[in-house]
This record gives structure tokens, C-alpha cells and sequence, in this order.
């Protein structure tokens, strides 16, 4: 009898921007919103600048697949007790795989080794995919559920650390 081969192992690594790892995670999101919202997005993912994302306030991290980046994401203070989820990605070629709920998890875990209480995001309208990753991931939802999304602009959520998920 043989059995199926089993899943690669994943690597979760910290690194700062700047690590040429980080740059298929940065063009593929600015070319997937730019697609999804008509315009050019690459500026709105270099918003921030990269100290942002860095230790004692922030962290960036990867997950790697037999060293190549699959998924990744980023968290930014937002106050002294809320750390902000940015730049949560999975490889087009690697997604329904469930390794963008591994990132969020990942880094509420490292926002929380931080000393964060309470995580917030935005996704925008035009992302349903991240909106369903957020709800059933425990998020709570700061906009009206039953609205249009595109009448609401940035779809903002929140979720307090180290409490129990929802049912």
C-alpha cells in the first residue's frame, strides 16, 4: 500500500522589507488590485514606509515553501494597543490552501508576543475573498454586513487578542 505524499512544509520567516523575497508578495498584490480597482495601486502598497513594519512596533513575514515565497503578510502599530494587518497575500499559484488563514493567525501571534491587545484591518470592496478569510477567522465586522460593499469604500474589522473564536 502506498500512501499519499504529504504536504511540503511550511517556514515562517521574519524579514524586513527590503529582503527580495518580500517583492513577488508586493507586485502581485499591486497588480491584483490594480486590476480589481482600475487603477494603479502600486502606491498604495508603498504607503508606508518600510520602518513601519519593522521590530518593536511591527513585523513582516513570509511563509516559505521549500525556500520560495507562497504567502506572506505585515502588521503596523496603529496605537499602543492595536497592531493594523497590511499586505496579507498568498501566491496566485498557492491559493485554496488555506495559507492566508496560517499568516493572519501567524501574525496575530506575533502582534500579541508584541504586547497588542486587538487587531484591526481594512479590506477594500471589491475583495470578498479576504472579507470571508476575516469573518471566518473571528473578525468582527465595524460596517453594516448587509450593505452593498461598494457603497461602503474600506470594509474595516477588528478582532481582540487572546479571546475566544466565535461560533
Amino acid at each position: 500500500m502506498t500512501s499519499a505524499p504529504s504536504a511540503p512544509e511550511l517556514t515562517v520567516i521574519q524579514v524586513p522589507v527590503s529582503d527580495p523575497r518580500v517583492e513577488p508578495l508586493l507586485r502581485e498584490l499591486g497588480d491584483e488590485y490594480s486590476r480589481r480597482y482600475g487603477r494603479d495601486a502600486h502606491a498604495e502598497i508603498s504607503r508606508y514606509p518600510d520602518e513601519e513594519f519593522t521590530a518593536p512596533h511591527g513585523g513582516l513575514l513570509l511563509l516559505l515553501e521549500r525556500g520560495e515565497p507562497v504567502a506572506g503578510g505585515a502588521f503596523r502599530r496603529y496605537d499602543a494597543a492595536t497592531a493594523e494587518l497590511k499586505r496579507i497575500w498568498t501566491h496566485s499559484a498557492h491559493r485554496r490552501r488555506g495559507l492566508a488563514r496560517r499568516v493572519v493567525a501567524e501574525l496575530e501571534r506575533e502582534a500579541a508576543g508584541r504586547g497588542y491587545r486587538r487587531v484591526y484591518l481594512t479590506t477594500g470592496p471589491r475583495q470578498p475573498e479576504a472579507r470571508g478569510l476575516y469573518l471566518a477567522t473571528g473578525y468582527t465586522p465595524l460596517f453594516d454586513t448587509g450593505a452593498d460593499p461598494e457603497t461602503i469604500g474600506p470594509l474595516p474589522f477588528e478582532k481582540h487578542l487572546g479571546e475566544a473564536p466565535k461560533q
